[in-house]
This record gives structure tokens, sequence and C-alpha cells, in this order.
């Protein structure tokens, strides 16, 4: 019994050490890269494009593509002329990186980037927008599944021996099978 209660307290005291080493560790972090500048940013909620970048893990190339495309508005610029983002774009970064990971083009993103600042309009063209995409996605299926049995076919007749000229499969690349 004293045994478990000796473990328990050393438990106990290795997770407070080890909060304590992380709190230790961000304020060197912050003590290491003071800057006035980047403490007025941080505590104003501001962010420069690299911290945006790395909070909605892109590359700061990606934020500046989608300036470019007018998916995000063109920041501010300090007296340092640095770019200060607000903190609400971070979650609009995640969204256009979800939605093209979802297949959306860029230009169907920015129609979607429209209807989610409108709250209150119906999601009705959102659907639409969703279920063409879908559409496309299942043709786009069903021809890769197409150009699969066509390949397994052509690697079936191919016995990989003799010369390429008696090839099957290049055979009917050049459309003589």
């Amino acid at each position: 019994m004293k045994d478990s209660g000796a473990r328990r307290e050393f438990a106990v005291s290795l997770v407070s050490l080890q909060v304590r080493r992380r709190k230790i560790k961000r304020a060197i972090d912050l003590v290491s890269i003071y800057n006035p500048y980047r403490l007025t940013m941080i505590m104003e909620n501001r962010l420069t494009r690299g911290v945006l970048a790395r909070q909605a893990n892109v590359h700061a190339e990606t934020i500046r593509f989608y300036e470019q495309k007018g998916l995000l508005a063109r920041p501010t610029r300090s007296a340092a002329n640095y770019r200060e983002y607000s903190s609400e774009v971070v979650s609009r970064v995640r969204f256009i990186k979800r939605a093209q990971e979802l297949g959306f083009t860029l230009a169907e993103i920015s129609d979607l980037l429209a209807l989610r600042a409108e709250p209150k309009g119906g999601n009705v063209r959102v659907k639409q927008l969703a279920n063409e995409k879908l559409s496309i996605i299942k043709k786009k299926i069903r021809d890769l599944q197409s150009m699969k049995r066509a390949l397994a076919e052509l690697t079936e007749a191919c016995d990989g021996q003799g010369s390429v000229a008696n090839c099957p499969i290049i055979a009917a690349m050049e459309g003589d099978l």
C-alpha cells in the first residue's frame, strides 16, 4: 500500500516537472525571438505570412498563391512593412485546402467562399456544387476503371518474351490490335 502511494507521488511530481519544463521552454522561445513588433502582433492576434502558413499547415508560397488568385485578400502592411493577417485567415486557408483535397477547383472554391460568407443564405447552391463535383469524380472513377480493365487485358496478352515488335501492348498503343 505504501509502495503504490510513493509511485503515485513520484508520477505526480514527474508530470509537474514536465509541465514546468514546457513552460520554461516556451519562455526561452519567447525570449530568443523577442522582438517588440512580433510581441505586439502576437498580443493583437495578428500573424505574419510564415506564422499563418505554419498554423494552416501550408507553405508560405501557398498563401502568396491564394492571394494572387483572389482567394485571400491582400494583407495590410505594418509600419515595419510586415504583412499582417488576422487569425481568422487560418480557418479560411484550411477551408481552401480541404476543398482542394475534395477535388474542387479554385474557381469553385471561390464560389464556396462567397457562399460561406453569407451564413443566412440557403445551402442549395452549396449542395448543387457538391453534387456536380461528385458526378465528375464518379465519371473519373468509371474512366479509370475502364483504363484498368484495358491495361489488365493487355498485360495478360503479353508474355514478356520476345521482341518489342511482337508486343501486344505496343501494338495496341499503335492502334494495330
